[in-house]
Formats: C-alpha cells, structure tokens, sequence
C-alpha cells in the first residue's frame, strides 16, 4: 500500500522547451465562435510527467503527509478524522474546504462506505475533484472581436510572464493575438513585454515608461480592432491591493476600456502567485470587491510547497481557473483541469 511513497521524486531537467516533448499539428483556426473547450495541441506522457515534477513541492507537503498518515492503519475512526483535518488546513486548503471534505468522509464511515485506508485515499481524491471541477471552465472568446483581457495582480505575481506565455498558447490555437504594454510604471516592464512580442511575433501596444496606462491601453483596443484582432491581452503595473489610489487607477482603466469598446475588458484576470498561500484569498477578494474578477490564473505552483491554496479559492469563490503556471517554460502555462491537478497530488494507489 502507498508504494509510491518508497520511489524519489525524478530531478526537474531545466531542457530547452523544444526537446522536452513531440507536438502534434495544430488543428485548423476555429471558425465563428471560437470557444477553447480543450487544447488543440495533443498533451504528450513527457509533458504529464513533467507536469507531476513541477508539482513536486505540493505533492510533497500535502500527499506524502497524507500516505504517511494512513500507513499502517486498519481502522478509519474520528481520531484519524481529526488528524486528517489538521493536516489538510495546515496543507493550505482553508477551513471551508477542509470542512466540507472531513463531512463528507464522516458521512461515509457512518454509512460504512469507507473502511480502510485505500477506500478513504480514493474518497479524498474525489473530494478534491469536486471542488475543483466549478472552476474548470472553458475560454470563451465569442463574446466580442477583439476579447479583451486586463491582467490585474500584485507586483511579482509573474504577470508579464503569464501574458508572454498565454499569448504563445492562443496564437498556437489560430488566434490573432495582440499585446498591449498597460504597465507603464515598473522599469523595464515595456520592454520585457515587447521581447514577449518579438518572441511570439504578435504586435505590442507601448508608450514610453511613464505614460498614462489608461491611455495606453485606450490606444490599444482601437488599434486590435483596426487590425481586427481575436484578443487583446493587456498588462497593467502590480499594486498592492491595500493601496486605494492604485486601485483607483485600476478602476479608471476598467471605465476607460469600457468606452474604448462597449463591453470591454470582456475578462478581468487575476493572476495570483500560488506560492503565497492564505494571503492570495485576501487579494483575491480585495481585486474582487474593486473590479469584478471574472477568471483566476493560478502561477509559481511549481515552485511552492503552498498549492493548496487552490482549493480554498475554488471553494469560497468558484471563479474560472483558465490557467496555471507550473513551470519555467513557454508550455508550463496549462489549461486548468481539475482531474490532471488532482492526480498530480494524489497519484493513483499503488497496492
């Protein structure tokens, strides 16, 4: 039982992104409305390797303490409960969620429908499942022409990088994609954004540092309709979310998107670095009650032991993870899909 425990975890091998897996040919441009229910480009087993390594830090802290708690034992009773529910709030996964877990595994002792270690190892993976699939949503961008994203977070989150890497994941589909430098106040971050341009070769939206991003990224969406654009990702300046001037601006250029193309931003995104645990709820929710988040993209999970954060977001706020970032390379960025997150914490019992 949990003989997955007695093997080591392989090294992370920081190759090129061109040798760590096969692609398949990309599928035609969709056509009319253009909805991403999955990804056009095959998942290859290197790439779902890979994936399970970078989630190696998480895995650790939560699966690992997990087995370790269920080995040896014959008997499922509260007093295993209990340690249970200590360990997965430790682990990150809040309150709310670890409350409704632990209720339903009572619920299942009382009826007998768990009795040893494997029964409550495969009834915890289906919790963890049930939480995440609300937020398993597919990207839809038929709404408007161009769909507007405005990518908000606090400084460090890895937004730029996200914007970089996402841009490479819808062009991949077919997509015209611009880019739209709306962070105007960190040094650099125009041209870090442009090197995403010229990598991609997509077009980038800038002004030199200092200009008004508001006006930037109102220049921006006339522009990506001009050139008819499928989606125009903008990039705005990290704030602290506790700061109510900054979050002012933000609001200003939500209004200002707004008049530049009715309906816009079609998508406010927040990227959120899971590596911060318990304080990402506090920014979510502050971002939350200031713009209206529509959609999460969850990064840095591959280098956290705090990942089960993500299941304290699903549970309390239920928003559409779209993405998340598990990785250094370009295809690190991954659609969500709570059933592959779910098994890359808790692989499949090995009896």
């Amino acid at each position: 039982m949990f003989s997955f425990l007695k093997k080591k975890s392989p090294e992370v091998v920081n190759s090129p992104t061109t040798d760590t897996c096969e692609l398949e040919p990309i599928k035609p441009a969709l056509e009319g409305n253009i909805n991403l229910d999955e990804p056009v480009i095959a998942v290859k087993k290197s790439l779902l390797s890979r994936f399970r390594v970078n989630l190696t830090k998480t895995r650790h802290k939560f699966t690992d303490q997990v087995a370790n708690l269920l080995l040896g034992k014959k008997v499922i009773d509260q007093a295993l409960l209990d340690e249970l529910e200590t360990l997965l709030i430790s682990a990150d996964l809040g309150m709310e969620a670890t409350q409704i877990i632990i209720k339903g595994l009572t619920q299942n002792i009382a009826r007998k429908a768990l009795t040893n270690p494997d029964a409550l190892w495969d009834a915890l993976r289906r919790a963890l499942i049930d939480i995440l699939t609300p937020c398993q949503k597919r990207l839809d961008l038929s709404h408007s022409k161009p769909a507007v994203f405005l990518m908000i977070g606090i400084n460090g989150a890895g937004k730029t990088t996200t914007i970089g890497k996402l841009s490479h994941y819808l062009k991949a589909q077919g997509l015209n994609v611009m880019l739209a430098a709306g962070d105007t106040f960190r040094a650099a971050a125009v041209e870090q954004l442009q090197a995403w341009g010229a990598r991609n070769q997509l077009p980038v939206i800038a002004q030199q540092t200092g200009a008004d991003s508001a006006s930037v990224l109102f220049d921006a969406v006339t522009a990506a309709k001009a050139r008819h654009s499928d989606v125009l990702l903008a990039d705005t300046a990290g704030r602290l979310h506790n700061k109510d001037h900054l979050m002012e601006e933000l609001k200003k250029i939500k209004r200002v998107l707004g008049k530049a193309e009715p309906g816009a931003p079609h998508e406010i995104c927040l990227v959120l670095d899971a590596g911060i645990g318990q304080n990402g709820l506090v920014q979510l929710e502050k971002f939350h009650q200031a713009l209206g988040v529509t959609s999460l993209i969850l990064t840095k999970l591959d280098g956290t032991a705090k990942g089960g954060i993500i299941f304290a977001i699903a549970e309390k706020f239920k928003l559409p993870i779209y993405f998340i970032g598990v990785g250094e390379h370009v295809d690190d960025l991954r659609p969500f899909n709570a059933i592959e997150f779910v098994d890359g914490l808790l692989p499949l019992m090995t009896l």
